[in-house]
């Protein structure tokens, strides 16, 4: 079974929360990333995406804000020791891009939807038996004798 530390990467960005949105914003362009994590000495404090800025067109939602103020202050964390099927269900769950790998207190990696959709892409979990499909009948509401034989 495939885990998380299989897959995951391992350089984290990481960015104090005084920075600038700007900075932030220039860092993920620069390194072709779309999250980084919040920390100061204490440790990781929140997370911000290319998202929480506004993209390339929150220029405006950036201009004199701190990365603090943009950041959701809340971590999904998993362990590396979780499945890919956990990890991506935490974050179809949740509706979040990315979990930030977490042992022992320290974060070790991070797992974004890029990350979980190249997995699926390249087959390396097992391989699900296919099922057939059956078609199914119904009679169309409000129509008399009109049957659709189409495939749901």
């Amino acid at each position: 079974m495939l885990r998380v530390q299989d897959f995951m990467t391992t350089h984290v960005e990481v960015i104090a929360p005084t920075a600038t949105a700007d900075e932030a914003f220039e860092a993920m362009q620069r390194k072709g990333i779309h999250h980084l994590v919040v920390g100061d000495r204490k440790g990781s404090v929140g997370l911000v995406s290319h998202r929480d800025m506004g993209g390339r067109q929150g220029a405006v939602l950036r201009r004199n804000r701190s990365v603090a103020e943009l950041m959701s202050p809340s971590l999904v964390t998993v362990a590396p020791t979780a499945t890919a099927r956990q990890a991506a269900n935490l974050m179809r769950g949740r509706s979040i891009g990315c979990l930030v790998v977490v042992d022992g207190g320290k974060v070790v990696g991070i797992v974004t939807v890029s990350d979980v959709l190249s997995l699926l892409g390249q087959g390396l979990e097992h391989t699900v038996e296919r099922k057939k499909r059956y078609d199914l009948r119904h009679t169309v509401p409000h129509r008399k004798q009109q049957r659709s034989g189409a495939a749901w």
